[in-house]
């Protein structure tokens, strides 16, 4: 008996000691570990997101939308909540865009608590989702970028990166500004990461809305008329530019290969530079206008000053000649422009001189760029008058030896149309309504008379005899001028006998041109001529912008 009541003793006391040791560990996780198991619990219960910006509208300058943003939702899961992923997958599938097997992968993960099964999930889709009430399938508010008008403008427009972030084209350059700030908010979840409660605990400000001075009609056309271009010379590529040269308002820039805003990956690399900004060219012709310009200013010429020409011109070690073979000829200067002659160009370059002539190249902003408001402008390549060679003034009054853009030359090219200033052009007319202002100044870099005088010579261009003499809108008087330049073979480092740059600038009216384009054909096929692959392509936009933007005759 003694033994059994021992035993019994111990028993109890064995109980006693571990109701002990039980009651001793609920005082600890109560009162001393209580606040952090609570806060833990309360973290997995809650959760504090972002909750984006709406992203400010970009739209053309009569309110034609061309960027905008709609709510979606980004889709993730907490895989070990997921009890089927099979059969999960298989209802998210349809509904989210995305195969049902990579579904199966993601919510079968065992060695993360979060995945991202969908991003940007439009808001009709992912309220079906939601409907279907899935455990372990979470929401989290944001919103799709969209471009109504696909392709239009894609290049200067850009795209927004999956995490919201502009990645080129304005999207880029304004994307602080387009993107607005950020707010927060707190969801309260239950068990299966559902929530039960939503607080936005700061409000998100909303991005600016931006309007071009892009006119989304003319950019329509002005990119019809490089595919067609496109399809008939199959160039590397090519870009045209459309300006208001009396404001610097670009009312046009388009580039082909195309590529839709909507789709960037579906396009070749290459169709994502926008060419007006970031291409370098040598500008051969066209940039005889400028030549002509210094001299003038400089009173070593005028328009009806004679020359008697020959065949060719030795200029140091180099002999150059015309495009097409000639005799001796008789031209004034208004000639010289009109049927351009490299002979001509080059004799009115040496009575300018080399040092006059470099001073006048930067005049013109050539070797700078322009403070256009689009990221990606090149700066061009001008030689300094310290590293001209003997036949540089051989080379460079006829656009040979420098390379410049298609930006830089509409810039000017608007100092002749609008009557010698040089504007800096500008893309983004205004911010949530107020206007601003181009990045750069406005100069007078030639008097008015002098660049009257010019434009009245580039009329020539289009009479007979002249470069360009096939282009014609009735009722416009045109002036405008055409390049034909061979590009650097980078084998070899000379000029290369069969890939070409033919370009085209033009304005009209031709007396005080409200208008100015250019068009730029990089290594067309079958034809190289700027007279015959770029010309036809001014006339086909101006023909169209003329009367839409209601320019009339003068």
């Amino acid at each position: 008996m003694p033994l059994i009541e021992r035993r019994i003793g111990l028993l109890f006391a064995s109980f006693f000691v571990l109701l002990a040791l039980a009651g001793l560990r609920v005082f600890y996780l109560g009162l001393v570990k209580g606040s952090g198991l609570s806060s833990a619990a309360t973290a997995q219960q809650v959760a504090v997101a972002k909750l984006p910006a709406e992203r400010g509208t970009i739209t053309d300058r009569k309110g034609v939308p061309l960027a905008a943003s709609i709510p979606a939702d980004d889709i993730s899961a907490t895989p070990y909540l997921i009890k089927d992923p099979v059969a999960t997958a298989n209802r998210l599938a349809p509904l989210i865009g995305v195969p049902a097997n990579k579904l199966v992968a993601d919510l079968a993960r065992r060695d993360t608590g979060f995945v991202y099964l969908a991003r940007h999930v439009p808001a009709g889709a992912a309220e079906k989702i939601k409907a279907l009430k899935i455990e372990g399938i979470d929401f989290a508010p944001g919103a799709l970028r969209t471009y109504p008008r696909g392709a239009l403008a894609a290049q200067v427009l850009g795209v927004v990166g999956v995490d919201g972030n502009g990645l080129f084209g304005l999207e880029y350059a304004h994307d602080k500004l387009l993107r607005g700030q950020d707010g927060e908010q707190r969801r309260v979840l239950d068990g299966g990461r559902q929530a039960i409660e939503t607080r936005d605990i700061k409000s998100s400000v909303p991005g600016g809305a931006m309007a071009l001075a892009l006119d989304a009609e003319v950019q329509l056309k002005a990119e019809e008329v490089l595919q067609s271009v496109a399809d008939e010379y199959n160039p590397k590529g090519a870009t045209a530019i459309v300006t208001n040269p009396k404001t610097g308002a670009v009312l046009a820039m388009a580039n082909w290969p195309k590529v839709d805003a909507n789709d960037p990956g579906g396009a070749p690399p290459e169709a994502i530079q926008n060419r007006a900004l970031g291409m370098t060219f040598e500008p051969g012709s066209t940039f005889k206008a400028f030549t002509v310009a210094a001299a003038l200013e400089d009173k070593k010429v005028e328009p009806t000053t004679s020359f008697n020409l020959a065949p060719s011109i030795q200029v140091a070690d180099r002999v150059i000649g015309e495009s097409h073979e000639r005799g001796w000829i008789t031209l004034d200067t208004a000639g010289i422009l009109a049927e351009s002659s490299n002979v001509g160009a080059i004799t009115i370059g040496q009575r300018l001189g080399a040092k006059r002539f470099s001073q006048w190249v930067n005049r013109f902003g050539f070797g700078q760029r322009t403070g256009v408001d689009l990221p990606g402008e090149e700066r061009g390549l001008i030689v300094p008058l310290a590293e001209y060679s003997g036949s540089s003034m051989g080379n460079m009054p006829i656009g040979q030896g420098e390379l410049v853009t298609p930006i830089q030359m509409m810039s000017a090219y608007g100092a002749i149309a609008n009557g010698g200033t040089l504007i800096t052009p500008r893309v983004v007319n205004s911010v949530n309504g107020k206007a601003t202002a181009a990045g750069g100044t406005s100069e007078r870099i030639i008097s008015a008379k002098t660049a009257a005088a010019v434009r009245k010579m580039l009329t020539g261009v289009f009479q007979p005899g002249g470069t360009a003499s096939e282009v014609a809108i009735p009722g416009y008087e045109l002036a405008g001028k055409t390049g034909t330049a061979n590009k650097i073979d980078p084998a070899t480092g000379k000029y290369s006998q069969s890939a070409y740059v033919a370009s085209f600038v033009g304005m009209a009216p031709a007396a005080d041109p409200e208008l100015l384009i250019s068009v730029v054909v990089d290594e067309p096929q079958g034809d190289i001529y700027g007279g015959s692959v770029a010309a036809p392509a001014f006339g086909q936009i101006a023909s169209f912008a003329l009367p839409y933007l209601r320019i009339a005759p003068k």
